[in-house]
């Protein structure tokens, strides 16, 4: 078992289980265990790793198999038939078509901290567990659709927009659309749309600075409380460079515009791209540069969670090296950008 020394979720150095800001943030401030009883169910999802080897292009969230959980006793348990878990747990990912799979979760952890801790983003509450048998991490998030009476009413882009595999194809999640087109979603159905466009609109920069690139229909989520419909909490963000073999750059075909981007636009990716889109979507001119100020500095408690974080030092290196580039690519204009390649 890894000794632990900092909090599993917040990160936060000093900590040998969670801090009592993490157990405030998942689980109403109970004493919780960050070991989980057992053996990682990851070995019994086999059949997941064979069914997406056929599918035309590689979700890393739905490659992950996905598990409904909850406390008992202080610990983490996977609920038993008929139980309403409160929290989503992703063991390793199996497949074939995922690299540096026994870090995929400290991936998610970290990625999810930094959107939350530095840029100000609304997250999932998220931590990792550990299996007691062999230590094995798993990823835990929140539900924020559960509270004590029932659910939340939530509906995803996809089903929004009426996009399926039947109507759109497999990769419906993917092509033909834009972010551009999401944003009509958020002002079609929430009345104060401009302030969930401006936090979609950080939620669609941080991705881009992260190396997300599967961002997609179903990663968006719209939820009703007290009777209007606002963004939900971002979710499943993670840097895809350190998990795919061919990462994309934006998860969506078109990119950020409705008309699509050329290849050769997309490899040119930077600060004028961001503000164009700022703009289609309704922003005021002042807000956009506000944001993309702030996005495009370097902050350093990012890079203080990257390297307090559980992914291994190789890793580290290139979550943060990337991370310092996408931060150069924000700040420049068409004169002096460099050729996008990773």
């Amino acid at each position: 078992m890894q000794t632990i020394i900092v909090c599993p979720s917040t990160l936060r150095t000093g900590h040998s289980t969670y801090s009592k800001e993490a157990l405030k943030l998942l689980f109403n401030g109970k004493s919780v265990s960050h070991i989980i009883k057992g053996t990682s169910p990851d070995k019994e999802s086999e059949e997941t790793s064979r069914n997406i080897q056929n599918i035309g292009r590689i979700s890393l969230s739905g490659a992950q198999p996905k598990f409904s959980a909850l406390v008992d006793k202080g610990h983490l348990r996977l609920t038993h038939k008929g139980e309403q878990g409160v929290f989503i747990l992703k063991p390793r990912p199996v497949s074939p078509a995922i690299r540096n799979k026994d870090y995929c979760c400290a991936n998610e952890n970290l990625t999810m901290q930094i959107a939350s801790q530095v840029y100000g983003i609304e997250t999932a509450s998220n931590a990792l567990c550990f299996f007691e048998a062999d230590g094995t991490p798993a990823y835990i998030t929140r539900r924020f659709d559960i509270h004590p009476k029932g659910k939340f009413k939530q509906e995803d882009f996809a089903s929004l927009m009426g996009r399926n595999s039947e109507s759109h194809g497999e990769n419906y999640k993917y092509d033909n659309v834009s972010y551009e087109e999401c944003a009509d979603i958020i002002r079609r159905y929430v009345k104060p749309a401009l302030v969930d466009l401006r936090k979609f609109f950080k939620i669609v920069i941080y991705n881009f600075l992260i190396l997300n690139d599967d961002a997609h229909l179903k990663n968006f989520s719209l939820i009703e409380r007290n009777g209007e419909y606002r963004l939900a909490p971002a979710y499943d963000l993670i840097n895809t460079n350190l998990q795919l073999y061919e990462p994309h750059i934006f998860a969506f075909e078109k990119g950020l515009f409705k008309e699509g981007m050329a290849m050769s636009d997309v490899k040119w990716i930077n600060r004028e791209d961001f503000e164009e889109f700022g703009r289609r979507i309704g922003l005021p001119i002042q807000v956009i540069k506000n944001d993309l100020d702030f996005f495009s500095s370097f902050h350093p408690l990012a890079e203080e969670l990257i390297q307090q974080s559980f992914l291994s030092e190789e890793l580290k290196k290139s979550y943060l090296d990337s991370y310092r580039f996408q931060i150069k690519m924000l700040s420049f204009s068409k004169q002096n950008s460099l050729i996008y390649n990773h």
